[in-house]
Order: C-alpha cells, then sequence, then structure tokens
C-alpha cells in the first residue's frame, strides 16, 4: 500500500483528501505545516507528498526546496496543490522542485490519474 504525506494548513482540506484517498486504498499521513512536512518525511519517507503552497510556519515551497536538496528525501515526487490557480503559479511550483501541481478544490479523479502516475514509477 502507498504511502502518502499530506500536508494542509486547513483542517478541513486535510480531512476530506485523507479521508477519499484512504477509501482509495492509500495510507495516508498528515502534516500541519512545511516544517512538519520535511520533518515528517525525513524520518517516514513517504512514497509520495501532496503539499498545500501555501502554510503558515514554512511554506510548500520552501518545505518542497528542503526535501528535494536532501539527499534521503530529494527522490519522493511531490504534487504542488494550491487554490492558486494564475499564470505562473503553476511554473513557481515546479521552479521550488515540485514534480507536479494541482488546484484545489482537488478533482478527485484527476489527481488520482497522478498519483498513478508517480506511485508506478515508484513501483
Amino acid at each position: 500500500m502507498a504511502r502518502i504525506l499530506v500536508v494542509d494548513d486547513d483542517e478541513m482540506n486535510r480531512d476530506m483528501l485523507s479521508r477519499r484517498l484512504e477509501r482509495k486504498g492509500y495510507q495516508i499521513e498528515l502534516a500541519v505545516n512545511g516544517l512538519e512536512a520535511v520533518e515528517k518525511a525525513t524520518a517516514n519517507h513517504p512514497d509520495l507528498i501532496l503539499m498545500d503552497l501555501s502554510m503558515p510556519v514554512l511554506d510548500g515551497y520552501e518545505a518542497t526546496r528542503r526535501l528535494k536538496a536532501a539527499p534521503d528525501t530529494k527522490a519522493i515526487p511531490i504534487i504542488g496543490l494550491s487554490a492558486h490557480a494564475m499564470v505562473g503559479d503553476r511554473e513557481k511550483a515546479l521552479q521550488a522542485g515540485c514534480d507536479d501541481y494541482d488546484t484545489k478544490p482537488v478533482e478527485l479523479p484527476r489527481l488520482l490519474g497522478k498519483l498513478d502516475q508517480y506511485l508506478k514509477k515508484e513501483g
């Protein structure tokens, strides 16, 4: 079973996404900010990270930079999630090191397709 770290400062977003993904058979771990995400990813090495990009303490862009700079976590696929859908937001996420980008609210079938794509590479 693939392990996914869901990182979001909004409790409703975390709860909704984690429940939907658990029903699809994924094992979910949660983090509430970028600093906690870096700590949990370093300690537990999830198969994939869903990273909210706008968070307090440490935003998703900087958390992604730190994870991609570290030898132990650089290979973990990170999909950046943001409610921002402006021109350039996807590029900003990719420049920070995200492997992919998706908008919120999450469209589950589209996100599941991305998860399948990245998790099959791992397997």
